[in-house]
């Protein structure tokens, strides 16, 4: 814009310039910075779902999620145009020329990785296999129980001072093996009360189970249970102890029959956790040895 010239002076007009700065409202809160923070949001729930994974899973599947991720494998094979045959792929009168040979240039064929695995059935078939060998042994076993609960019974019942004792010895055959239970009653009790002291007639009564299993192979588990009948002391003597000393007692008695000490797999008192009577907790009969004849372990292991 041009001023007017003062009166009586030759002078050019003034000019004057008017520049006009627009701002960009924002500024320096443009958008840039929002995809930097996605990509940071982005990786930390990587990371963390990547930690997630880790306290989430078993080692098998951990590997089963890395092969997943891994990468193809190439296999470098002589394809040539239509493949690895014997003409490489062409017929005999093809005039096609790729490679210093026809039809064998060398290409990349990409392939799934290999997973080896097997389903839980693997190596399990009818016939020659672990399966049928734990099958024919358990079998055996299973003949071997009958014929030794046959004839602990009739030894028992030939035995005037243990025939009436055959009311307190039970055989059940179980998912482990077969159990043989001494069982208590209200009329007579194996060991003297509150005492690991067996009685002379049920160590006896052992001694002839012992007879019997001598000539198995079977490894064998003694447990000790009790009723709920509460100790005065418990901290000089209670059920758990009970338990487990009365386990013992029967173990040594059955090593003093001829048992071997190798076959002795397990030896362990629960107390009255597991009642016979469980509507009665209390109730003498749920004061019991249980000798359990276990299944032989198959050719490579159970």
């Amino acid at each position: 814009m041009a001023k007017a010239a003062p009166h009586g002076k030759n002078e050019p007009p003034k000019v004057v310039v008017v520049k006009k700065i627009t701002v960009v409202a924002g500024g320096h809160h443009g958008g840039a910075w929002k995809v930097a923070y996605a990509d940071f949001v982005t990786a930390m729930m990587a990371f963390f779902l990547l930690l997630w994974l880790l306290g989430a899973t078993t080692e098998k599947q951990r590997k089963g999620i890395a092969d997943y991720f891994a990468p193809t494998l190439l296999d470098n094979r002589s394809l040539g145009i239509g493949g690895n045959g014997p003409s490489g792929g062409e017929s005999l009168v093809s005039e096609n020329k790729i490679g210093p040979q026809p039809g064998q240039a060398m290409q990349q064929a990409i392939m799934v990785k290999p997973v080896a695995g097997g389903g839980s059935m693997k190596g399990y078939g009818d016939k020659g296999s672990l399966r049928s060998t734990l099958r024919e042994v358990q079998a055996e076993d299973r003949k071997n129980f009958a014929k030794l609960k046959a004839e602990v019974i009739r030894k028992i019942a030939e035995t005037k001072a243990l025939a009436k004792l055959g009311k307190h010895i039970r055989f059940t055959m179980t998912p482990d093996g077969m159990r043989i239970d001494l069982i208590d009653d209200a009329d007579y009790s194996m060991f003297a009360l509150g005492t690991t002291a067996l009685e002379r007639d049920a160590s006896k009564l052992i001694g002839m189970v012992a007879e019997g299993i001598r000539g198995t192979a079977n490894p064998i588990m003694i447990r000790g249970h009790t009723d709920s009948v509460p100790f005065g002391d418990p901290r000089a003597m209670n059920n758990w102890m009970l338990a487990s000393g009365r386990a013992e007692a029967t173990r040594r008695r059955l090593a003093l029959g001829g048992i071997p000490e190798a076959r002795f797999n397990r030896i362990e008192g629960v107390a009255d956790r597991e009642p016979m009577i469980a509507n009665d907790p209390m109730d003498p009969r749920n004061r019991r040895v249980a000798v359990t004849l276990l299944y032989r372990p198959g050719t490579f292991g159970q």
